[in-house]
């Protein structure tokens, strides 16, 4: 099927029917004086905004790039994105020739586990820019968090994060992780990973494609141009 990519807004077609909000599972959309906003760490992407609007105000691109280093970042409201900023010179020295992480699948569907673990077949080969996968975390550098960490991980998700040696990183994929997706408000869920730790980059999507992952790991580092748009 067609990639679903980064929701492009047009607030100046919005007629303020309000049918988008009504539609969307997760609240992500907000509607305003003039216009609205589109919070990409609540949506799912399932595109029922952009086909109840019969004005385009809300249409989904092929564009990949949506990672963010805070939830400001996630908002579109239909300006350019800021571009990722890399880790400070510190950070950089210590993580950017090699960087290992720990995968925590903290209650989500395994459909962000499915898209991080093809970034390490061979048609992302993510190896090849010195990122990998540690079997524990005394021996990584940092934590990807996916789902919305559910009651029964949060302790485990604690120590994980404890036995990161110092420096280490904190990245959240898809839209469990940075809000609770569409568990947000389950009394069994914490509601994303920065309710119990700080988060470096937030990447999302239901789940991210794996261009968006390896793209916002890459801004992260300052392995590649980052370009605003």
């Amino acid at each position: 099927g067609r990639y679903t990519g980064r929701p492009a807004l047009s607030p100046e077609k919005c007629d303020r029917c309000s049918d988008c909000v009504s539609v969307c599972p997760t609240g992500a959309i907000v509607l305003l004086k003039k216009g609205i906003t589109l919070d990409t760490a609540k949506c799912i992407f399932c595109t029922e905004c952009a086909e109840i609007c019969s004005k385009d105000a809300i249409v989904f691109t092929r564009e990949f790039r949506m990672g963010a280093n805070g939830k400001a970042g996630l908002i579109e409201n239909g300006t350019e994105r800021t571009a990722i900023n890399a880790l400070n010179k510190k950070m950089l020295k210590a993580f950017g020739r090699s960087l290992k992480f720990r995968v925590v699948s903290a209650g989500g569907c395994n459909a962000c586990e499915s898209d991080i673990n093809v970034l390490g077949t061979i048609g992302f080969d993510l190896d090849r820019f010195g990122i990998s996968y540690a079997a524990s975390p005394r021996h990584a550098d940092g934590l990807i968090i996916t789902g919305p960490i559910t009651r029964n991980m949060k302790e485990a998700v604690l120590k994980t994060y404890e036995a990161v040696p110092e420096p280490k990183i904190v990245i959240a994929v898809g839209a469990c992780a940075l809000s609770g997706g569409i568990y947000a408000g389950h009394t069994e869920t914490c509601g994303g990973a920065d309710t119990l730790l700080p988060v470096d980059l937030y990447i999302p999507g239901c789940p991210p494609h794996p261009m968006t992952i390896l793209n916002g790991l890459l801004e992260l580092l300052d392995r590649i141009p980052r370009k605003n748009g």
